[in-house]
């Protein structure tokens, strides 16, 4: 009976994990076969150059370690603009910090700890400008992002615009995991959803809305953990158009420890589950909301959440291989599965014309992350529906502006 019962959850192991190697190349199959067509196309054009003003809102809360590395990013921006820091009851002296950059233009509104939808929210009242800018405290700015944001405006019919937001390198091992995974998977997406006119998520820390479009969704959700998920979800929804620019990146601190590695994923996971059930009838809607309900929803439940899921598995069929044996066969899909992810790891440095410096520590990380992500998506499940508050889920930072060095802030 114990022999059977071994055999029996091998052949049930062995079915997930061929489901998630079938997933895995499939998405990256798709995502090659996206950006090839988009590399056919070349840069969009947007139209005349555009220079109408820009209000800048941070939304702050004990970032004092990043704050005043993000502000010298955004002074050197020589893009017309206003610059308002929405405190959300700092205790770390962060209000200090910002108070020496008020001679120089930067707006300090105090408010009590209230979450990031709501300083958002205050920002967005009382900027001066038709185009928002969302950025976080710990976000170190190119001097050309806040004008590249800015450009496809030009076209009436667009809400939002998404940046590359890349991970910052602060030299720790775990500090490098984020950088890989966003390298692998998250910009290769990024430029699927944009040539399927359906990007689900442009984030607070690097994006650009229309003050009409913000008035048009009633501003960002209170009720969403994933507030920019929500919110672009919420815009494509109303018929606005959501576009990425590729090239108006900058650079933010990624976590430093494993817990406050978990307690992003807890809070992005969470969130992506929400969004997708609260926008669930896009899948019967027109235009670019259809886009979304039909292209969007579809491969985000596939890619974001049941292929993680499946991910883990993989890790438990190598270790059932050495246990009980067919380890060749446990090793063979265990290596496979891995170097899915060091092509798309290898794809994406090629398209944006980087060396492919692939970490020492990739497959460490695969395991600890795959495991991590599956603990995250089944609290995420099982909660979404109540839609828990988590609150800003501060995590505390180092400063590490000296990762993103000169060239990549204008200085």
């Amino acid at each position: 009976m114990q022999g059977s019962g071994a055999v029996f959850l091998g052949g049930l192991l062995g079915w997930a994990v061929l489901a998630a190697s079938v997933l895995s190349v499939l998405r990256l199959a798709l995502v090659a076969v996206t950006v090839r067509t988009r590399a056919g196309r070349g840069r969009p054009e947007w139209g005349p150059p555009a220079y109408e003003p820009v209000s800048v809102i941070v939304p702050v809360r004990n970032k004092v370690a990043g704050i005043e590395a993000a502000l010298q990013s955004l002074l050197r921006t020589s893009y017309p603009m206003e610059i308002i820091v929405i405190d959300d009851g700092s205790t770390d002296g962060t209000v200090a910090l910002v108070e020496r950059y008020t001679l120089l233009g930067v707006r300090l509104v105090r408010q009590p700890g209230a979450g990031t939808a709501a300083a958002l929210n205050t920002g967005i009242a009382l900027a001066r400008g038709n185009l928002i800018v969302t950025t976080d405290g710990d976000t170190v700015f190119g001097p050309d992002t806040i004008g590249l944001l800015a450009q496809p405006f030009a076209q009436p019919d667009v809400g939002a615009v998404c940046g590359t937001l890349k991970a910052g390198d602060g030299g720790e091992v775990l500090s490098r995991w984020p950088h890989s995974e966003d390298k692998a998977w998250s910009g290769l997406d990024r430029r699927l959803f944009d040539l399927s006119g359906c990007i689900p998520t442009v984030p607070v820390a690097l994006g650009a809305f229309r003050r009409e479009a913000l008035a048009d969704v009633g501003g960002v959700s209170t009720d969403a953990l994933a507030e920019d998920t929500d919110l672009t979800m919420a815009l494509l929804r109303a018929g606005w158009r959501i576009v990425h620019e590729q090239d108006a990146v900058a650079w933010s601190e990624p976590p430093s420890s494993l817990g406050q590695l978990l307690r992003q994923r807890s809070r992005s996971s969470h969130g992506l589950v929400q969004a997708i059930w609260k926008h669930r009838r896009a899948v019967w809607m027109s235009g670019g909301a259809g886009q979304l309900g039909r292209r969007g929803l579809p491969y985000l439940l596939l890619f974001q959440v049941l292929l993680p899921l499946l991910a883990p598995l993989v890790d438990i069929y190598a270790l059932y291989g050495l246990l009980f044996g067919g380890l060749a066969k446990a090793a063979l899909a265990w290596l496979g599965f891995l170097g899915v992810q060091l092509a798309a790891f290898c794809y994406a440095c090629d398209l944006e014309g980087e060396p492919r410096r692939i970490p020492w520590s990739l497959p460490l990380q695969q395991v600890v992350s795959r495991q991590m992500t599956y603990l995250v998506l089944i609290r995420s499940a099982a909660t979404a529906a109540h839609s828990t508050w988590l609150g800003w889920q501060w995590m505390g930072r180092h400063d590490v502006a000296h990762a993103f060095g000169g060239e990549r802030t204008g200085g």
